[in-house]
């Protein structure tokens, strides 16, 4: 008899897709049936997730305090539930496994209410909205960054890391090679699915502000947004700067491979795949993240010495203009820096993950789990 299909629901954004994708690649090679479940804006990721079909459900944000809107969203959310209640009546899924953002509500709150084994996935060292009001519900959870006590549910919390895609492996097999003097150093720029804005300003003018004789030895990867992206590129034109500037780069791990120094956001699967692939950084959490579950992830990396922590709000022009010099003449530093990243990388993420999704749909229990999986 063929195996039951294993449905993953994953929020519609790099951060949550990422890791998603990843257990599906590991599920696929041990025989599974994989189904994405998510919502319309993943069309954009989606073309590299290994799913056999792809589920789209009605889901919506609880973000307003507007009657009229909350209403709104209760009823496609409600809408998405009876849907994805269909959907699950119909394939009979083995199990299903949420990896966070409102999307993953409606399937994991059908599942529940079938009866179907459970599991979400939280990326993050700070639980998410939306998996926080799955956790009760849920037959086990598992981290990448939660704390080894489990938060409020330790007796279901398992702790994985977070899974990285294929192409995060494969660039982890390159050394970091540190650039010396007179050597072209590869400075990498992003900020998330959609670039950020902060660093479409404050980047350029850091480099414009550099020594001459520095700056020539520049060459820029940057993720800017779609209506920051021309301003950026016509600054580093008139420098006469190699650089390549795009709201998207669908080969971002292997450029972070060949980065001598990073300087990005520090949501989950960025700092998972800084870690496994192992390069220095200087991380700048979002400052406005509601549980500032950012700043948390870098703390983790920074503990280790492989990275470098500044909050937006202290991160200057002309700060920045001191960090680029200081980093560009010190190989040294930055290859230290790249090995400690390494050391708190966990490149075996997928495969516990996916022993703990197969267990849980065997029916074991998170407690016989952790006893077969010091």
């Amino acid at each position: 008899m063929a195996k039951r299909p294993i449905f993953l629901a994953a929020g519609g954004t790099g951060g949550h897709l990422f890791p998603a994708e990843a257990l599906a690649h590991e599920l696929k090679a041990r025989g599974h049936a994989v189904h994405l479940v998510t919502d319309s804006r993943a069309e954009r990721y989606a073309g590299a997730f290994p799913a056999d079909e792809i589920h789209v459900v009605p889901s919506a944000t609880i973000g307003s305090k507007n009657p009229v809107a909350v209403a709104k969203a209760l009823w496609r959310l409600w809408s998405g539930m009876r849907a994805a209640r269909r959907l699950m009546l119909k394939t009979k899924p083995a199990i299903v496994v949420g990896f966070g953002g409102y999307p993953t509500v409606p399937p994991l709150m059908a599942a529940s209410g079938l009866g179907l084994p459970t599991l979400i996935h939280e990326q993050n060292a700070v639980m998410g909205r939306a998996n926080k009001a799955l956790a009760k519900r849920v037959k086990a959870i598992a981290g990448g960054f939660l704390p080894p006590e489990g938060g409020a549910y330790p007796e279901k919390t398992v702790v994985t890391g977070n899974p990285v895609r294929p192409s995060v492996l494969a660039a982890a097999e390159s050394p970091y090679q540190p650039s010396h003097a007179g050597e072209e150093f590869r400075l990498v720029v992003f900020g998330g699915s959609q670039g950020a804005q902060f660093f479409s300003k404050a980047i350029p003018q850091a480099i414009c502000r550099l020594d001459d004789s520095v700056r020539a030895r520049f060459r820029i990867t940057q993720q800017a947004r779609a209506e920051d992206k021309d301003a950026v590129i016509a600054t580093y034109q008139k420098l006469g700067l190699p650089a390549d500037v795009a709201p998207f780069f669908t080969d971002m791990a292997e450029r972070i491979a060949r980065a001598h120094l990073l300087i990005c956001r520090s949501g989950a699967s960025t700092v998972s795949e800084i870690s496994v692939i192992g390069r220095p950084a200087v991380l700048v959490p979002y400052p406005y993240a509601l549980d500032h579950d950012q700043a948390a992830n870098a703390a983790a990396l920074a503990a280790t010495g492989g990275a470098k922590v500044i909050a937006q709000a202290e991160l200057s022009v002309e700060r920045l203009t001191s960090i680029l010099t200081e980093a560009s003449g010190d190989p040294d530093k930055l290859s230290r820096m790249a090995a400690s990243a390494r050391t708190s990388g966990k490149p075996d993420a997928a495969t516990r993950l996916a022993d703990l999704v197969e267990a849980i749909a065997g029916g074991a229990s998170v407690l016989s789990f952790k006893e077969t999986h010091p």
